[in-house]
């Protein structure tokens, strides 16, 4: 007897697709998914129904007598299953009182989440945000619905996960108004500096930095390592707003994302700096799983983030530099 908790229903969503287009491209397009995630898709789907499926013929891909068994059932699975999570009546976020767990990134807590929440304030004042760490969830969490979406910058993510960008960043340098090197901001002075290391990529627990492993600091020390450089960590945090404050000191420099950085450019104490050398700009993107794709409430939420982070006005303004 198959356990029904060892297979990936998501599977199921696949094999939908792949029966209605007889084509992994198309299928793969009509679920927002690459071409090759629908490849290992059909053949997890082989493997798991002991059947080729799809069998390649001068028509094209031609169903086998075991796929068109499976169609009208695998059909009512999933409508099922979109009844199910499907609102009752269509979505209305003015009444709504739903509780949306997202997982977000410190970044993204501190830059986009204070948008959107003054955005719901207008047009869903009853809907409250659960926020959750990279820390307290997995990857499964998300892909079976318990996490609504996870929101970071992200080095991978599985193959299924729906996904969107929601803006694209540049870096900043923050540090004291009190620290000489401001006068003379060179990639001289950036290198003999002691500096402020931050980042939080992945999900779950994280572990301890080595500051010799070139390759796995981020995409500051990469940039650095491309032109044959290595600055001088003197504390790794994975708190952006720690990072800001520890600016604060006059031998410390905070290296991070403009639109993080910009939270500071009213503080009196503190300068916001280009830096003296080019790294490649970051994407914050929100990932989410295929059961949640056609969900109303989610639909309305994924759309007002992502007009959020294209509003011209709330792009992060031109570097502030103060050198009096």
């Amino acid at each position: 007897m198959v356990n029904i908790s060892r297979v990936d229903l998501n599977l199921l969503v696949y094999l939908d697709a792949l029966l209605r287009e007889q084509n992994v491209t198309r299928a793969a397009d009509q679920l927002g998914i690459s071409q090759p995630a629908m490849s290992n898709g059909l053949r997890r789907l082989r493997n798991l129904f002991a059947d080729p499926l799809l069998v390649r013929t001068s028509d094209g891909m031609t169903p086998t007598a075991r796929a068109l068994e499976l169609q009208p059932l695998i059909r009512q699975v999933l409508t099922d299953v979109e009844q199910a999570i499907r609102p009752q009546t269509p979505f209305d976020a003015l009444s709504s009182k739903r509780v949306f767990r997202i997982m977000a990134s410190d970044y993204a807590e501190s830059t986009l989440i204070p948008l959107l929440l003054r955005q719901l304030r207008k047009d869903a004042p009853h809907i409250t945000l659960d926020m959750l760490t990279p820390s307290d969830v997995g990857f499964a969490d998300v892909e079976q619905g318990r996490v609504d979406m996870a929101i970071n910058r992200f080095d991978d993510m599985p193959q299924s996960f729906h996904q969107s960008t929601i803006w694209e960043d540049s870096f900043s340098c923050i540090l004291s108004k009190k620290n000489l090197i401001r006068r003379k901001f060179t990639l001289e002075n950036y290198l003999q500096a002691r500096h402020i290391w931050v980042s939080k990529t992945g999900m779950g627990a994280g572990v301890g930095v080595n500051p010799e492993d070139i390759q796995r600091l981020g995409w500051v020390d990469d940039a650095l390592n491309n032109i044959g450089k290595q600055r001088q960590i003197a504390v790794f945090t994975r708190h952006y707003h720690v990072a800001m404050q520890l600016a604060r000191q006059n031998d410390l420099i905070a290296t991070l994302p403009t639109r993080a950085a910009k939270l500071m450019q009213d503080d009196p104490e503190l300068v916001i700096l280009p830096p003296p050398f080019l790294i490649p700009p970051i994407e914050l993107k929100m990932a989410w799983s295929p059961l949640l794709q056609q969900d109303a409430g989610h639909r309305w939420l994924r759309r007002l983030i992502v007009d959020l982070g294209r509003r011209p006005e709330l792009t992060p303004s031109s570097h502030r530099a103060e050198l009096s």
